[in-house]
């Protein structure tokens, strides 16, 4: 019989309607005796600078598949934040987590140069400090469902991390977590009403709970008049093209240690037979290349809440201004802080336990800085 408090994010309703969200009691308090991991990337901006936003999603994104691969199947909450991530974990999964931040930065360091941030805190320390720790379940289809957080504790834990507080050191040089699962083989897809638009919101110290679930309500009111809510990505799947934009990219981050160029090899083989399915519609086995594309665009996360709003919208000029009207008044009320970035493209890093069932997860993003970009406007 399971741990009750391990079973708690299993126990928890899947939402099907992501508008509920905006109502605090959808949300539960995480157990005292969980942990909040995060994860983020030193200095994200100019590593987008430099033209390397893909690898800052996918070191990003690697957090959420480590876990995954070593939790082996159970059920955690988890957020992607473009340039990060943050996970909840029982207290019996707590050193597990401590391992995978460890070997992640490690690796993020050796194998791209690239500084990332770890740290462990408990959910009673966030207590302690007058924050909460929630989280609700939103399903998009029947094979996957996406952890919401609230309650300000995810962005008071991120805080004390950038201070110093709760880290989690680099393991030893040579430390590889499994990424088994992550990739980047899809192609960017473009903008067919105007423009991806990066929407990132959160409340002040000044607002309720009901002053952000109103203001929250009014833009996904907004953004349900675009067409599937500003959905970036094609009903029938992003575009995929031979040779992959990011195989070398892909390479790295599955190679394991392994040779580089075999690697990189390996995975041209492997998606000119992926790429050759998608074009023909052939079935493979139990692999169906059209329902595969289908549910991609349905198990993406172009809107989530953590501890604030954020949004990747494939949005016409009208509904951005719109929006963007009301962000600016409720800003002036002293309600919530919030930036924008606007791209021509969307992309996704993705997370296949199998091609041939329904449970691969997908995380959406701007493609020119998206979520780490419009983070940074709303600080400045």
């Amino acid at each position: 019989m399971k741990d009750a408090q391990a079973a708690f994010y299993e126990s928890l309703p899947l939402l099907r309607d992501f508008n509920r969200l905006v109502e605090p009691e959808r949300f539960s308090a995480v157990p005292s005796d969980w942990a909040l991991g995060i994860a983020d990337i030193v200095d994200s901006t100019a590593e987008i600078a430099k033209g390397r936003y893909k690898t800052v999603n996918m070191v990003g994104a690697a957090v959420i598949s480590a876990m995954i691969n070593a939790l082996r199947g159970k059920e955690f909450p988890y957020v992607f934040g473009g340039d990060g991530a943050g996970f909840a974990v029982p207290a019996s999964e707590i050193d597990t987590a401590r391992t995978v931040l460890a070997d992640v930065r490690r690796w993020a360091e050796e194998e791209f140069s690239i500084s990332l941030r770890g740290a462990i805190v408990p959910v009673s320390s966030i207590r302690m400090a007058g924050k909460d720790l929630r989280v609700a379940r939103y399903a998009p289809s029947d094979g996957v469902d996406y952890a919401m957080f609230s309650g300000g504790g995810l962005a008071w834990a991120e805080a004390q991390m950038k201070a110093g507080e709760f880290t989690v050191p680099a393991a030893e040089p040579g430390a590889q977590p499994n990424l088994t699962g992550l990739s980047c083989r899809w192609s960017n897809s473009k903008a067919r009403n105007g423009q991806i638009v990066s929407v990132v919101v959160q409340p002040t110290a000044w607002a309720t709970e009901s002053d952000f679930a109103d203001l929250a309500r009014s833009v996904l009111s907004a953004s349900e008049g675009l067409e599937r809510s500003g959905h970036p990505v094609p009903e029938n799947g992003p575009p995929i093209n031979w040779p992959p934009p990011d195989v070398g990219l892909d390479a790295r981050v599955s190679r394991a240690g392994r040779n580089l160029l075999v690697q990189r090899v390996k995975l041209l083989g492997q998606n000119l037979l992926i790429a050759l399915l998608f074009k023909s519609g052939k079935r493979l086995g139990n692999f169906e290349p059209e329902h595969y594309k289908r549910m991609v665009s349905r198990n993406a996360d172009f809107r989530k809440f953590d501890d604030g709003l954020k949004m990747t919208l494939d949005c016409d000029p009208a509904t951005f201004a719109q929006i963007q009207t009301m962000l600016e008044q409720a800003r002036g009320r002293g309600k919530i802080r919030y930036g924008l970035h606007a791209q021509d493209e969307a992309m996704m890093t993705c997370f296949v336990p199998s091609a041939t069932r329904d449970d691969h997860v997908h995380f959406v993003d701007g493609a020119s800085g998206g979520y780490a970009q419009a983070a940074a406007a709303m600080q400045a």
